[in-house]
């Protein structure tokens, strides 16, 4: 078990999910376990004269355990013999001998069972460590493939749609002028913005989108689709909430038709500014983002209910069900059009509400 950490990069190991250190020069931890027990017998030379009779290991103890805390139960058991040979030689009467009696006996069995259990305990500590070590990187790894198959589909997904859309669009070419020439090309055009977003659209981690960067986003990319180079772009944005991830799809729609309306009908024969408006989200307000022009406006006695535009339609049917509104009317001051769509803020669920 612990050999597979070798397996692992170091830098995801914690200091103590790498012990015991030097498995792979195990010279090392027999040298330091000499050393060590060494150091245990001067120590214990150099408080002889302050402590009182018996207490043979006090010294003794602290070596075996830190040895094979370091580097490992082999060399922490070498270090247990090292200092129980040399307590039992220098420290249990008769001093300078092996003479095993009652007292030596009893001390021997006292100091091996503490090392035992010392040992035990350490290496179930390491082992602990090491299956712990691999269960993370096993976990990262399953992670990382995880967001790569994730993006991988939303790719795939996305190429789809741009496939779908391109295929319209070369149908389109072939439709005279007319009704059907131009549902073609909206058809191609939606399924081009939803192919192109959905590569973006969605994270692996299932995290809400920025609202105000996503809108921004959906504006820039439909004015770069109408190849439409004389209206200029205003974004004000007044709200830094999330997008919930069902929602994205809707509102890219819905903006998307409100931005091409203001291109095609508002700056039909010139380019002006467009300006786009996020507010709300703060202390439970709906959020409302509001695209406006200043061109030619709507005729008079416009009904958005009764528009004939499929687009129009689509983006009042798709906001409704988001449980929100899409207005079209004209600005107050005369000067052009604006588009509203209220978006209300998704209800949480109370947890702690009984049955």
């Amino acid at each position: 078990m612990l050999k597979t950490l070798d397996n692992l990069s170091a830098g995801s190991l914690s200091f103590l999910q790498k012990l015991p250190l030097a498995r792979d020069k195990p010279w090392v931890g027999y040298l330091v376990a000499a050393l060590a027990s060494l150091a245990g017998y001067f120590a214990r030379v150099w408080v002889s004269d302050a402590l009182p009779d018996g207490f043979p290991y006090i010294t003794f103890f602290p070596p075996v355990i830190l040895t094979a805390f370091f580097f490992g139960a082999r060399p922490g058991a070498l270090a247990g013999l090292l200092c129980g040979l040399m307590s039992w030689y220098f420290f249990i009467p008769p001093l300078g001998s092996f003479a095993l009696d009652y007292r030596a006996v009893v001390a021997l069995l006292f100091f091996a069972g503490i090392v035992v259990v010392d040992i035990a305990l350490v290496h179930w500590m390491q082992v602990a460590n090491a299956r712990l070590a691999i269960e993370q990187q096993r976990s990262t790894e399953l992670a990382e493939t995880r967001e790569m198959l994730f993006q991988e589909l939303q790719h795939r997904v996305g190429n789809n749609l741009q496939m779908m859309s391109s295929i319209l669009n070369l149908q389109e070419r072939r439709v005279a002028e007319g009704p059907g020439k131009s549902a073609l090309s909206d058809a191609s055009r939606r399924l081009g913005l939803v192919g192109r977003l959905q590569r973006t659209l969605y994270s692996a981690d299932g995290a809400q989108l920025s609202l105000a960067s996503y809108i921004d986003r959906i504006v820039k990319d439909t004015l770069e689709t109408s190849g439409r180079t004389d209206i200029s772009y205003i974004f004000d944005a007044q709200a830094s909430g999330a997008l919930p991830t069902e929602s994205a799809v809707p509102t890219a729609l819905i903006v998307a038709e409100a931005i091409s309306n203001s291109i095609e009908h508002g700056y039909a024969d010139g380019g002006g500014p467009i300006e786009v408006t996020l507010v709300g989200g703060e202390n439970g307000d709906d959020y409302i983002i509001c695209v406006q022009d200043e061109g030619q406006g709507l005729k008079e006695g416009f009904d958005l209910k009764c528009a004939d535009s499929l687009g129009l339609r689509i983006a009042v049917s798709l906001a409704r069900g988001l449980d929100g509104e899409f207005t079209l009317d004209n600005r107050e001051d005369g000067k052009g059009a604006i588009a509203r769509l209220v978006i209300p803020l998704p209800v949480e669920e109370d947890t702690n509400a009984t049955a």
